[in-house]
């Protein structure tokens, strides 16, 4: 897998910048689509290209968030045309199933700051954005929180690739422990919040105390 990666961004950073525009674009659309696509290395990629002068920085951030956000809506529009057939496990086998229950619990909790959220939430989005169809929230509402998240996301890790040069890699490699601290985060969180929940139901099933016989 490595090698395949290194392999396109070599082939990436010999396109001529209109080309390499539309692959930035692309793969940003297609990671909320087909959620093993590496799309935060490429915008990340983008961003050191720019440093490099071949591609512009604010194109790079602005293509990013356009294919992001649409990316985004896609998986909504399915969503909300499917309905709950999008939970059945015979449907879009490609995407994580355990986690459908986990994002309706986050939606019904925090509702549009899910959607707000979702760019910062690696490995959730495609699986937030088709559960945010599924309870039919507003597409407009929808439709801005989902470009606002990925406006600042792509914004983030594009400068950190223009910042740090030759060093990009580096950059893409605290995504992926990022990545799986934010997993392990929302799994210690979905842990405390169904034991609370139990607590909270055992204490309700509980017996009144009898007062003391006198």
């Amino acid at each position: 897998m490595a090698d395949l990666v290194s392999e396109f961004v070599t082939w990436m950073e010999a396109l001529p910048p209109l080309w390499a525009y539309c692959i930035v674009f692309l793969i940003a659309y297609g990671e909320n689509v087909v959620p093993p696509i590496p799309g935060d290395l490429i915008v990340v990629f983008g961003g050191y290209l720019a440093g490099l002068g071949q591609l512009n920085l604010v194109v790079v951030i602005m293509l990013s968030t356009l294919g992001g956000a649409l990316g985004f809506m896609s998986m909504y529009g399915i969503g909300y045309w499917l309905g709950e057939a999008v939970l059945r496990p015979d449907r879009l086998t490609w995407l994580p199933q355990g986690q459908f229950e986990k994002a309706q619990r986050w939606i019904r909790r925090w509702g549009y700051g899910v959607v707000a959220a979702n760019r910062f939430l690696s490995g959730a989005r495609s699986v937030i954005s088709l559960t945010v169809g599924v309870a039919r929230m507003s597409p407009w509402a929808t439709a801005w929180w989902c470009t606002f998240s990925a406006a600042v996301w792509t914004a983030l890790i594009a400068y950190a690739g223009y910042a740090v040069g030759d060093n990009w890699r580096v950059v893409v490699e605290y995504l992926r422990l990022y990545g799986r601290f934010v997993l392990g985060l929302l799994v210690l969180i979905a842990l405390a919040v169904a034991v609370r929940a139990s607590w909270q139901r055992s204490r309700r099933d509980e017996p009144p105390a009898r007062p003391p016989d006198m």
